[in-house]
């Protein structure tokens, strides 16, 4: 019984969670482009749904801080939250949505699908993955990433002939991008792209030194209520500077309203509790691997809820996606069971009390 409670813990709900995080920034993403193409200022629009999820995180952190022996808040912690929140909300988030003005949703969505190789090598070179090229587990996790990354790759770029649905109801929408594309200032669009990389690999940082963080303070409330208050701190002394009418700062009754409080309650109070969950369970690569299982699931609704066409090149991607995607899981979880036991205490950061992050 016990053993099965430990499997429901560690791989069923973090899948499970993943799942719903995929789902919940999606539906993040359409508000907020409803919103922003109202007019709203997206200065404006971040700080407010980031102070609005700052005081829905409140309740949940003075609960965990009236608990039983709460760990104690050192200036180390508080100054790794702050460096998060300059990662996760200034240059990630910033840069992302400044790079969206610049390009477009599809460029967007095709750079995305680098993050678990940046995750990959960065958890590499701060020494939270193995270079062990001939162990089986590290080749499969090492595949996997390159094939989930070919197959985001394809269903971005490749369309091919319509499998399933109509094309009919597809075609004006799939001839978007191209116009969009030539119709954007060249110099734009490549600095739209450059905006990209940049937010998905401040992105693959954030996961890694939250990750390292949680293995040294483990109050999971407290890190994700600092982070996102730092961030948001940040973010109005920025917008000050850059939005400076007061017509700006009002939000008028309406889709810009709505979607602030959506964000606030899907993107700080749940998105960011259930991926720091999971850092803290499965690791930074395992969450960064759901970056390119995203585009399955929204091709997947498309077609059930939208009636949208289903291309071959869809179909590829994402048999190419699952392939790759249960390489990596197949790896880590061969590892969980080879491990040393003196592995075992250094991955879970009882020895010597420091995460495998901050070894030297």
């Amino acid at each position: 019984m016990a053993m099965g409670n430990e499997i429901l813990r560690k791989d069923v709900v973090p899948f499970a969670a993943m799942i719903v995080v995929v789902c919940m920034e999606m539906a993040t993403s359409t508000i907020a482009k409803a919103a922003l193409n109202s007019g709203i200022s997206t200065f404006i629009f971040m700080l407010y749904y980031n102070f609005l999820g700052v005081l829905l995180l409140l309740p949940g952190f003075l609960i965990q801080r009236h608990r039983r022996n709460p760990l104690p808040i050192t200036f180390s912690i508080l100054s790794r939250c702050f460096i998060l929140g300059l990662l996760g909300t200034c240059l990630t988030m910033g840069l992302g949505f400044q790079g969206l003005k610049y390009s477009s949703p599809t460029l967007a969505a095709g750079i995305s699908n680098l993050m678990p190789g940046f995750t990959f090598v960065l958890a590499m070179i701060f020494r939270m993955e193995k270079f062990e090229v001939k162990r089986r587990t590290w080749q499969a996790k090492s595949v996997g990433t390159v094939l989930s990354i070919i197959g985001a790759s394809i269903m971005t770029l490749y369309q091919g002939p319509t499998i399933l649905g109509s094309s009919s109801s597809s075609s004006s929408t799939s001839d978007l991008p191209q116009h969009s594309l030539l119709s954007q200032d060249s110099s734009k669009w490549v600095l739209g792209g450059v905006m990209f990389l940049a937010t998905y690999l401040f992105a693959s940082g954030w996961n890694i030194l939250q990750t390292a963080t949680l293995k040294d303070y483990p109050e999971q409330m407290t890190v994700v209520f600092f982070t996102t208050c730092f961030g948001s701190i940040q973010w109005a002394i920025g917008s000050l500077l850059v939005e400076r009418t007061v017509d700006a700062w009002k939000v008028q009754p309406g889709i810009g309203m709505a979607a602030i409080v959506v964000s606030a309650v899907l993107e700080p109070l749940c998105c960011k509790n259930i991926t720091t969950f999971c850092l803290g369970t499965k690791g930074p690569l395992y969450v960064a691997m759901f970056k390119p299982l995203g585009i399955v699931i929204a091709a997947t609704l498309n077609l059930v809820f939208l009636a949208e066409a289903l291309h071959l090149g869809s179909i590829i991607g994402s048999i190419t996606i699952i392939i790759g995607f249960y390489g990596v899981i197949w790896g880590m979880s061969k590892e969980v069971t080879i491990l040393e036991p003196t592995d075992i205490l250094c991955e879970s950061g009882t020895v010597n009390g420091t995460s495998p992050l901050l070894h030297k």
